[in-house]
């Protein structure tokens, strides 16, 4: 899951897209290589737990009583939450923003574990599909699929009648895979229920089913699986 810009809402995707896969009976694993603002394990309300090391790494985290959540975050590894992540050189290793250094030591890393591709994540403006534009010619140049674009933040669902006003415009994200050939995943509006269950590290998906947010994150899960061909 990726962009070049900050605040799009990547880790909000990433958070409900595995949870979706969760409740379709999919394993899920999310490796949070946000290193300067990790925000996943808040939304999962997975606290601060001990992180041990093994021969092969570190040992990810489970979410669930069942294990079929797995994560693993800098998070985790910080004497408190509030901590600023200060490395330089070789020990950092960023995804948002960008497509520098950092961006190829994951892809590097990554790629003996055949990575399937990436979901990119914009906003309806311009200047954020421009950013986008960036990541996808960053994709081609290393090799990594483009799984679809996702355009999030696509109209502001009021909590009071649930009508859907578009604040930031609308289309952008739809127009941009249409542009460079990627596929489309689908939008994803803004929504307050959305923010409040993350604040609290709820699962949205069970607690407000009826949703068109709900439904939005859904339709994207199935098309990832229908793409990926997973059983």
């Amino acid at each position: 899951m990726g962009d070049t810009s900050g605040g799009v809402g990547k880790s909000t995707l990433t958070t409900e897209l595995a949870l979706a896969l969760r409740h379709a009976g999919k394993k899920v694993g999310i490796l949070d290589v946000d290193l300067c603002g990790p925000s996943i394990p808040r939304m999962l309300s997975v606290g601060r737990p001990d992180v041990h090391q093994c021969d092969g790494g570190w040992v990810p985290v489970y979410t669930d009583a069942d294990k079929s959540l797995a994560l693993m975050s800098i998070g985790f590894l910080l004497e408190n939450p509030d901590d600023a992540v200060v490395w330089r050189g070789p020990k950092k290793n960023d995804t948002p923003p960008g497509t520098s250094d950092e961006h190829l030591s994951v892809v590097e890393n990554l790629r003996k574990h055949r990575v399937d591709g990436a979901v990119l994540v914009t906003t309806p403006q311009a200047v954020s599909t421009g950013d986008v534009r960036r990541e996808i010619t960053f994709c081609k140049k290393v090799g990594v699929p483009i799984l679809g674009i996702v355009e999030n933040m696509s109209g502001f669902v009021c909590p009071h009648c649930a009508e859907c006003s578009n604040i930031f415009s609308k289309g952008g994200g739809e127009e941009l895979a249409k542009m460079t050939g990627s596929p489309f995943l689908g939008c994803v509006p803004l929504d307050p229920l959305l923010s409040s269950s993350l604040e609290g590290g709820g699962d949205f998906s069970q607690s407000f089913p009826e949703s068109a947010t709900f439904s939005a994150i859904t339709k994207i899960c199935h098309t990832l699986l229908e793409t990926l061909q997973v059983d």
